[in-house]
């Protein structure tokens, strides 16, 4: 792919912005190293909260959360943040939450889940199992949508299939560049192997680290939504990648196992973008247009409303 084409000026000034404070070969650093460059980075780009937005912070039986509200809430959307599973926190991704909230009017919860490599799989997943069920009982008038970007888009669909046949009230999940478990034989794998901010080996690090040696995760569907072999039953989906990652496929396998199974889903691939960006949002028109499509996504599942056409 030439990115150099596909790739549009404020964009790529987000990406020079990024690289400045979060060096390509971060991957290369020690855990400690990698988190301090990381929240030095997702400060810079951090904006103010809206107008009316409320956040209390507490714990979700033993797992750390931020609540977020701005009125009388009418549903519930539980959000897991990126980070590749050793990176990012409550305050990483605080922003983005804030105005998911302010947009929407719907109370939002990130989850600080446990990070590898200090706490290997299934720990990730746990914690989010764990504050999804928390708040199904605290809430328990409220539908909830899943959402998260990255791993969190891999963990908000794991949790997903494993709330089939519970009596929480899982309505929908938005996934944004997410990680599913899909193969190195999808054509982005390839065509994307050197994106910028994410590419093939990055990936596979960050992939791998949350297992212990010699662990196995064949069939589980705790550590990778296309690892499950039951695809039906799951809730509404709408997906959201970027072109120039390569994770952009994961996406299209999803949707292609949900649609198989009678699941509504869609997916939308944005045109020109890279992975991480939500960031992005106040560089590039194109960003900002993907946020858009994705609060309003995340509005309409929580309101049990469908906006797109069947054959998408």
């Amino acid at each position: 792919m030439d990115y150099e084409t596909e790739i549009d000026a404020d964009t790529w000034r987000y990406i020079r912005d990024v690289i400045g404070r979060y060096p390509e070969d971060a991957v290369e650093r020690t855990i400690e190293q990698q988190r301090q460059v990381y929240d030095e980075m997702a400060a810079f780009f951090h904006q103010p909260h809206p107008p009316g937005v409320e956040t209390e912070d507490r714990s979700a039986d033993g797992v750390k959360i931020r609540i977020y509200t701005a009125g009388t809430p009418t549903a519930t959307v539980m959000f897991f943040h990126g980070g590749g599973f050793v990176v990012g926190s409550l305050d990483s991704h605080d922003d983005v939450c804030a105005e998911i909230c302010a947009q929407t009017g719907y109370r939002v919860i990130s989850v600080d889940y446990r990070l590898a490599p200090e706490h290997k799989h299934p720990a990730a997943f746990d914690d989010c199992k764990t504050a999804v069920l928390w708040a199904s009982r605290k809430f328990p008038e409220d539908d909830i949508v899943l959402a998260g970007d990255s791993a969190g888009g891999n963990l908000a669909a794991v949790v997903a299939h494993a709330m089939r046949g519970t009596d929480v009230r899982v309505v929908g999940q938005v996934l944004i560049y997410p990680g599913l478990g899909g193969n190195d034989s999808l054509p982005s794998y390839t065509e994307n192997a050197n994106a910028p901010l994410l590419t093939r080996d990055e990936m596979e690090f960050y992939q791998f680290v949350r297992l212990e040696d010699g662990q196995s995760v064949e069939g589980d569907a705790t550590y990778a939504p296309l690892y499950d072999t039951d695809f039906e039953d799951l809730p509404p989906t709408a997906i959201f990648t970027a072109d120039c990652d390569p994770l952009r496929d994961d996406g299209m396998a999803y949707r292609d196992k949900l649609r198989a199974a009678g699941v509504r889903v869609y997916w939308e691939n944005e045109p020109g973008l890279v992975h991480s960006f939500l960031r992005a949002r106040t560089y590039s028109e194109r960003a900002h247009g993907a946020f858009e499509r994705i609060v309003l996504a995340i509005e309409a599942l929580g309101q049990r409303i469908w906006p797109y056409d069947e054959e998408e």
